[in-house]
């Protein structure tokens, strides 16, 4: 059997500003109709494989399950990391989580935010992988270069390594992200590969290469595991123990010391979708060149990724460039030189401003929220509960609020008293009302809500109830 476990942290600072430290790209629809979460996992369908274990952070928990429960894939599948702790604890959570369930799978280990464009040949790697980790191999993914890239990591083979399903080779050696001259020469040789940050292994045969070569990493992740919370979708490992983990990936761990890492090739039209310029590569052009996503007009202008997340975005005589526009900003930069918009972010971090972090629209375990329009004593937000979902009852120390429904029905509590309202009809809560939100219907329920007050801030909530596991008021 096969158990897919899909590594989803990380921030992905690089695509920003749609890319963000609380929806990073992984939860982001950037090629074809699925966010690359969703598409990892479907493109699974048709392998013997297990559902998949999500690993990402706290802060991601509700959007992770609420993109696996569209897709139908949910069901106590993800695993939250108290912090981020590098891809070898993560990996090992996964091992000791199937472990215990009296199982010993082969852990197909992926990225959430990767695009694999041929996935026939992906599932055929798979397969041909499949043999020598059940020979107790650890296999990794070796993408077959297409170019002398300076950006990734990369991998020498060995000697080759056939069985019945296909060729590997024995790993020879793990390079770090190399000059071009460096690159240029690795291309040329045919033997060496891109380093794709996939592998497949059985879980008991990585933990105890883990042991092995790293016991504090392993005994750190089975204390971690031995008090598992669960909670909702998710599985909550032991926080003090994992915090006491140290930070390693599987390449320094584990890969780059144990004898058994074999590479197989991987020729399927990867991308790990690491900049504006990767995803220009890998998106459908017009005759100019041109991406264009959203509401775009373009005149004399050609090889440009321009997105357009509201409202008209046009280009007049632009070449090579990124212009990404989302609520609250808007990103001009070089195609050639995209890969520094991580120093608009750190900018960002040092300013002590929000853009970084969290978008406009905000995801919550029950819908999302849009802030309209704010002022000095009053704020605007857009809300969605998705049908059968109900925010905490909570109350507020500085502001009133106006709820007018756009659509849908809305079940008000406010104070102990219950009233339905439908579509054109208001309410109003006092401040220091104790109150909920409930949508009863099979519709989403869309309301807009007008806040005022001396503070509008989003930790002026006190919680009675939550149904999602949140802070209660003491």
């Amino acid at each position: 059997m096969i158990l897919p476990v899909i590594m989803a942290g990380g921030s992905g600072s690089r695509l920003w500003p749609l890319s963000r430290d609380l929806m990073p790209k992984q939860f982001l629809t950037l090629d074809g109709d699925l966010t690359m979460l969703q598409a990892t996992v479907m493109r699974l369908q048709g392998l013997n494989a297990d559902a998949a274990l999500v690993i990402c952070n706290e802060d991601h928990r509700f959007v992770a399950a609420e993109q696996l429960r569209q897709i139908k894939q949910l069901n106590n599948n993800i695993i939250l990391e108290p912090a981020g702790r590098n891809t070898a604890p993560a990996i090992a959570l996964a091992a000791f989580t199937a472990i215990k369930k009296g199982q010993d799978p082969l852990l197909l280990v992926l990225a959430a935010d990767h695009v694999i464009a041929d996935v026939d040949v992906f599932q055929q790697a798979v397969v041909a992988a499949a043999e020598f980790a059940n020979a107790d191999q650890l296999v990794t993914f070796g993408i077959v270069p297409t170019a002398a890239e300076t950006g990734y990591g990369y991998i020498k083979r060995g000697q080759r390594k056939e069985l019945s399903s296909g060729a590997a080779y024995q790993v020879a050696e793990f390079v770090e992200k190399p000059k071009l001259e460096t690159a240029l020469g690795y291309l040329s040789s045919g033997d060496y590969y891109w380093n794709s940050g996939m592998f497949l292994f059985k879980a008991s045969r990585y933990l105890a290469e883990l042991k092995q070569h790293r016991p504090d990493i392993y005994a750190a992740c089975e204390q971690a595991m031995l008090e598992v919370d669960p909670d909702l979708d998710f599985i909550r490992v032991n926080q003090q123990a994992f915090l006491a983990c140290p930070s390693e990936s599987i390449d320094y761990a584990v890969m780059e010391k144990t004898a058994a890492a074999v590479v197989v090739p991987l020729d399927a039209r990867w991308s790990d979708v690491g900049s504006w310029s990767s995803l220009w590569d890998i998106s459908a052009k017009n005759t100019d060149g041109n991406v264009h996503k959203g509401d775009v007009l373009s005149c004399d202008s050609s090889d440009n990724y321009v997105f357009a997340e509201t409202g008209l975005v046009a280009t007049v005589g632009l070449q090579n460039m990124v212009v990404v526009q989302t609520k609250d900003a808007v990103l001009v930069a070089a195609k050639d030189r995209v890969q520094d918009v991580k120093a608009i972010v750190q900018q960002l971090k040092d300013l002590g401003r929000s853009e970084h972090k969290i978008h406009r629209e905000v995801y919550r375990p029950w819908g999302k929220y849009d802030s309209i329009d704010q002022g000095q004593r009053y704020q605007v937000k857009r809300i969605t509960v998705n049908p059968g979902q109900k925010l905490s009852v909570q109350m507020h120390h500085h502001r009133a609020e106006h709820w007018i429904v756009v659509a849908g029905t809305a079940l008000v509590s406010i104070d102990g008293v219950d009233t339905m309202l439908s579509e054109n009809q208001s309410v109003y809560i006092p401040l220091g009302a104790v109150h909920a939100l409930e949508n009863p219907g099979k519709i989403p329920l869309e309301l807009i809500e007008v806040q005022s007050g001396t503070y509008l801030g989003e930790d002026d909530i006190v919680r009675f109830s939550d149904r999602y596991g949140r802070v209660e008021a003491k």
